[in-house]
């Protein structure tokens, strides 16, 4: 008989709602417009690695049961998992015609047919002077289909069963996932005195867009979701942990430079995105409020709106339809309305009629 789907996590969908639209803050304002809420818009790059630390916990807290039951089948799993994400991967390559020149004009002849080849692959990641080609988030796609090749392998993992054996395992994964920034800050192979979200290097695009960097806030997810099974869904802890999350996180952005660049992209804020997980992984009155239909409504579209959020801006600014329509007086907000509206109808009209079409196509071919 098989196991039932456990239920669904409304707010945390609700949260990827915040976190998508943070980063299109990130690449398309000024976070001195957002007052108080400036550093978090101006730290937007930490909201890919809450992603990627998501999508480890979403993925164990959906299938890791059956992984250890010897239940979960591994292709189907990889089938699931390319008809969800590459329709819309496609999608972003397609409305990144108008880049094609200006690729090829930015790289040398053969890293410009490296980039080529390799981004309809996903594996422009592991190139670093080619895995923003075309389109700039896409890079974490070349991650994430790595992170799902080893999942299964992952979801696998005998665990403690008990809390403290495993926080030190979690911890030995947190202290891992912090060494290649702190040996960036250590080593400076860039010579870079400060390195910041607008410094460039050849080490720090390693340190930024290649997929083993970031494995650790993957694996730290999945982790995650082991350790959630331990916890109460009504559990008071849950609060605790989530405002306690929500308000560390909120410190360490605030503190801006006096931070150092290289560990806050990825690996220092991982126990603290922890927290905030299991906090609204629960039944309390913070997760009641991230779980406004709303919120959820438009944080089903959050990959929509992530990786087609850069080409689509473009499109919309290239076209001057604003200008010519008077609604430009109205901007950037009207744009940020529009990709939102623009990400939930690539949701409905591209994302799941295409996962349905594949699916099928799939399902013939077994």
């Amino acid at each position: 008989m098989e196991k039932p789907k456990p239920a669904r996590l409304n707010t945390l969908t609700g949260l990827r709602c915040f976190a998508a639209i943070n980063i299109v803050f990130f690449h398309f304002s000024d976070p001195r417009w957002f007052g108080w809420f400036a550093p978090v818009v101006n730290a937007g790059y930490a909201s890919v690695s809450f992603f990627i630390l998501l999508s480890g916990f979403v993925l164990a807290y959906n299938y890791a049961g059956k992984a250890r039951a010897g239940e979960l089948d591994k292709f189907r799993f990889w089938e699931a998992r390319f008809t969800r994400l590459y329709p819309i991967y496609l999608l972003s390559l397609l409305l990144s015609w108008r880049m094609v020149m200006a690729e090829y004009g930015a790289h040398t002849h053969r890293m410009f047919w490296t980039g080529m080849v390799l981004t309809p692959l996903l594996l422009q990641g592991w190139v670093p002077s080619v895995a923003t080609f075309l389109n700039t988030p896409a890079w974490t796609m070349s991650a994430e289909s790595f992170y799902y090749v080893l999942f299964p392998w992952m979801a696998r993992w005998k665990r403690p069963t008990r809390v403290v054996p495993h926080l030190a395992i979690m911890a030995g994964v947190w202290i891992l996932g912090m060494v290649p920034g702190t040996l960036y800050i250590v080593l400076n192979p860039d010579g870079i005195a400060h390195p910041d979200r607008w410094s460039w290097g050849p080490w720090l695009q390693v340190l930024k867009y290649t997929p083993l960097p970031h494995l650790a806030s993957f694996v730290f997810g999945v982790l995650l979701a082991s350790l959630d099974e331990m916890v109460g869904r009504s559990s008071r802890l849950r609060l605790v942990l989530g405002i306690f999350g929500f308000a560390a996180t909120f410190v360490l952005l605030a503190l801006g430079a006096r931070m150092p660049y290289a560990i806050m992209h990825d690996g220092l804020l991982m126990p603290l995105f922890g927290c905030i997980v299991l906090g609204l992984a629960g039944n309390n009155k913070m997760a009641f409020a991230l779980g406004w239909r709303p919120l959820v409504f438009v944080g089903e579209a959050s990959y929509c709106l992530y990786l087609l959020h850069f080409n689509l801006w473009n499109l919309i600014h290239d076209s001057h339809l604003l200008n010519r329509t008077g609604l430009i007086r109205f901007d950037p907000w009207i744009s940020y309305v529009v990709l939102i509206a623009l990400a939930v109808a690539a949701l409905h009209f591209v994302e799941k009629p295409a996962q349905r079409v594949l699916r099928g196509w799939m399902h013939l071919w077994r």
